[in-house]
Parts: C-alpha cells; structure tokens; sequence
C-alpha cells in the first residue's frame, strides 16, 4: 500500500516545515534556545519541545509523567495544562539534548507517515482526546509546526518560508475559522459581506458573506460595498489570527475601510488560535 494521493500534500508539506525547523536550530547557541517567542510565554525551546512533545504523542509514545510548577500563571485550563507537560518537561535540556531529540523524532515520524496506509475519513485519536479524521490531524500538524516555524523565524530573526506549501495549506485551515468570527462572534448584520484583501509572500482575497439567517461563509469572489475591508500584508494576517500580536500594536500594518465598530469588533475575536 502507498500513502493516499490526498495525504501526500500534507506529508510534504509537514516534512518541508518541520525539516527548516530542524535546520534553524541545529546550529544554535545555548544561550538562544532562551530566546522570547510571539508565542505567549513560550522560548524557543518552548517552541521546539512542543513540537517535539506532539509528534511523540502521534508516535504512540507514552505521555510523560510530569507535575507543573504552580508559578506558570499562564496555565488557566486543562487544555493548556495538557498541552504545557511536554514542554516544560524539557526546559533544562541542553541544546545537544534538543537537537538530538528533534532530529530522532523526525526521523520516527517521517518512516511512520511514510508507512501509512489508511484512508483520509479514517477515524483516528486526536491529540488530547477525542476523535477526528486522518486528514484533519495531519492538516492541524501542518498548521501547527508551520505557525510555530514561523514563531522561530521571528524570534531568531531569520525570515522564511512564508508561502511555502506549508504555509497555504496553513492558510487555508485557518480561513475556515472566519465565518464564526465575522458572523457569530462580532454579529455582522444579516446580508453583509466582509473582505480580507492579503498582500505579500502569499496574496489572496477572501470574503466572509453572513446569509439572512446569521449564518457566515467564505469564498473567493468579489464583493461590491462590503461592510468592512481589512488590507493586510500577510504575516501581519497570521499574526493576528494566531493570537502573536494585538490589533493595537500593529495599526501601522493594517487599513481599514468602512463600518469602524463592525471592524474593531472583528478584530477583537480575531484571534483564533493561540
């Protein structure tokens, strides 16, 4: 059996973030694992052991047994406790230890993807419980090492990759979280349309267009008078929706045309992962 032509997308893709994560750390100093990412919180050690802490968990390897510090103000859920364990467990490894681990796990991963023989609906244990498609968790594992890649490159200043296969398909896993966002969470009127006109390394436009009974879509066609237009430069875009900066703080980067309030409310729910 070969890998179904649908999941080969993500495979590569994945492969090509996660591999460019492994060769901007590798050569790195002890001191700049300690680094401050965008990343609440998080260094880029941090950064590298979650990863690192994922793929081991999809690799069917066993969760750590780990007691948090009670001082990590930031765990204020049992999500982010869950997701928390893998990383600080790893905050004293070296950059030896860190380097060495994240290439083995690579290595593990990649011949385990490589091996797989299910198809996309296949049902399949989600990370942190639950249950989700074959297809969903590989396109969450793209969007999740390429955010963070992303994370890394700011960090160590080292900018790339930005429309990489990765990156599109990471774009297109967040755009689906738009619709609640325009329609549900800021309440855009019944009938009216929202445009997010993308500039940069990946160019693209989206419209979010709230139907009569509430409900938010998204398509790539052309609105005439849409309630709100944002022009953004597509980093800026991630940012915000990842949660890596706030709208406040990157006014400068971001035009807006039309309904001001229906635009602020927007960006105060804009931030759809953390």
């Amino acid at each position: 059996m070969t890998v179904h032509s649908k999941l080969q997308p993500y495979i590569d893709a994945w492969t090509h973030s996660i591999e460019s994560v492994n060769e901007l750390v590798t050569p790195l100093p002890d001191g700049a694992w300690n680094r401050h990412t965008e990343c609440p919180y998080w260094s880029v050690r941090d950064v590298v052991s979650h990863i690192i802490g994922f793929e081991c968990e999809l690799l069917g390897d066993p969760r750590p047994i780990h007691t948090l510090p009670s001082d990590l103000r930031h765990i204020t859920s049992e999500t982010a406790r869950y997701t928390e364990v893998p990383v600080d467990i790893r905050r004293h490894h070296t950059a030896p230890e860190m380097t060495s681990e994240l290439e083995y796990t690579i290595i593990r991963r990649s011949r385990q993807l490589r091996n797989e023989s299910r198809q996309p609906d296949a049902e399949v244990r989600a990370i942190g419980g639950g249950e989700v498609t074959l297809e969903e968790q590989l396109w969450g594992r793209v969007f999740d090492v390429w955010v963070h890649e992303q994370d890394l490159r700011r960090a160590l200043d080292a900018p790339g990759n930005l429309a990489s296969p990765a990156a599109v398909l990471a774009r297109d896993y967040v755009l689906r979280s738009l619709p609640k966002v325009v329609a549900e969470d800021a309440g855009a009127k019944p009938g009216s349309a929202v445009v997010f006109d993308v500039h940069g390394p990946l160019e693209f436009m989206r419209t979010v267009r709230v139907n009569a009974e509430g409900h938010g879509s998204i398509d790539s066609a052309v609105s005439l008078g849409p309630a709100v237009t944002f022009v953004v430069d597509w980093e800026t875009f991630l940012r915000l929706l990842t949660g890596r900066a706030r709208p406040a703080a990157l006014v400068d980067q971001l035009k807006i045309e039309g309904d001001r309030q229906l635009a602020d409310a927007i960006l105060s729910h804009i931030a759809v992962t953390k």
